[in-house]
């Protein structure tokens, strides 16, 4: 088994050149240690002392020196298009008033499929269109608090609402 010694990220290096590839989903994508296998076999061991968030196209550099290139696997997403600036960052404002994971492609705003959160964006006007592709969520401010399973979910609550969040999660990222 190989052992991940740094990652690269994408566009550092010749995605014609790596070794093999692993396709993950963004949960996936965000690990402190995992073993993986790539699409021709290669056995790996990602384990860093933090959690690691890979993108869409970084490489695992090897201890050998070759690289495994991360692929995101698509998922279904809603793809957000406003009308204006100013609608944009009103659509954002409220997304990231629920703490949800967005990723920003040009002028959209891309979310995992939420029929909730779909139905708020088109009463605030905005267009939601139903797409499958690989999701790279902004990266998300450290925690202000102590919670290790919060910091190993993603789940970073920096601020107060009156309710209580109960996750339930009992595996390690």
């Amino acid at each position: 088994m190989h052992r991940v010694s740094t990652i690269a990220n994408a566009g550092t290096f010749d995605a014609a050149t790596t070794i093999d590839r692993v396709m993950l989903d963004a949960d996936d994508r965000q690990r402190r240690r995992i073993v993986l296998t790539g699409e021709k076999g290669t056995r790996i061991l990602l384990d860093f002392d933090r959690p690691v968030t890979l993108r869409d196209g970084d490489g695992l550099v090897l201890d050998t020196g070759s690289v495994v290139l991360v692929s995101g696997v698509p998922e279904p997403l809603a793809e957000i298009a406003a009308s204006s600036s100013r609608d944009f960052v009103r659509l954002a404002w409220h997304l990231g008033n629920r703490h949800t994971d967005v990723q920003i492609v040009g002028d959209r705003i891309r979310i995992r499929r939420d029929h909730v959160l779909e139905e708020m964006l088109r009463g605030l006007g905005a267009a939601v269109s139903a797409i499958d592709a690989p999701f790279d969520p902004q990266a998300t401010m450290p925690p202000s608090h102590d919670h290790a399973q919060d910091r190993a979910h993603g789940h970073h609550h920096g601020h107060a609402h009156g309710h209580h969040h109960h996750h339930g999660h009992d595996h390690e990222r």
